[in-house]
């Protein structure tokens, strides 16, 4: 007897606008964000918080609808590198049978985009798709929980200079 397939789960779609100056891509939502719609809603997860203290806004204050339209007057955006994949749970090891979504054509409709950040090293992995682009490529800790081996002070630092070089400080 072979154990169930995971179902085929479908990304979320990019916080993006013209003046987006950089593109954090992810891997693929946590089940946690898939349900809720919402990029980073686990949580423990340190994004929000990271972007809080590096722009002294209060993020926790804020509605998801908020943090997104903050990201965009702000020139970030955000995707993830798969746009689908079969996984249980939210474990990045447990991606399967992913399709990587087309950054190219984000790219085209975003004339400042100035580089690429991955959130993380499953992200990175597919840094060859984003450098197709001609952009700088950056490869930044992962904000998730499960990367314990980076202190929050750590990972905030190492944002703070890939944002600051890009002018989202």
């Amino acid at each position: 007897m072979t154990a169930p397939q995971p179902a085929r789960l479908q990304g979320l779609p990019p916080i993006a606008s013209p003046a987006m100056r950089l593109l954090v891509l992810g891997s693929f939502p946590g089940a946690r964000s898939l349900a809720l719609g919402q990029y980073y809603a686990h949580p423990q997860n340190h994004f929000w918080r990271i972007l809080g203290e590096l722009w002294r806004v209060d993020m926790a204050a804020l509605d998801y609808a908020g943090r997104t339209a903050l990201l965009r007057a702000r020139g970030l955006g955000l995707w993830d590198v798969y746009a689908s994949c079969e996984r249980a749970g939210s474990l990045d090891t447990a991606i399967r049978n992913a399709q990587v979504n087309d950054f190219a054509a984000l790219a085209r409709t975003c004339v400042q985009l100035q580089a690429i950040a991955h959130n993380g090293g499953e992200s990175h992995r597919h840094a060859r798709h984003s450098r197709a682009l001609g952009l700088p490529v950056y490869r930044l800790p992962s904000t998730s929980p499960a990367n314990a081996t980076w202190s929050f002070a750590r990972k905030r630092d190492a944002w703070a200079d890939v944002l600051g070089t890009h002018g989202l400080m």
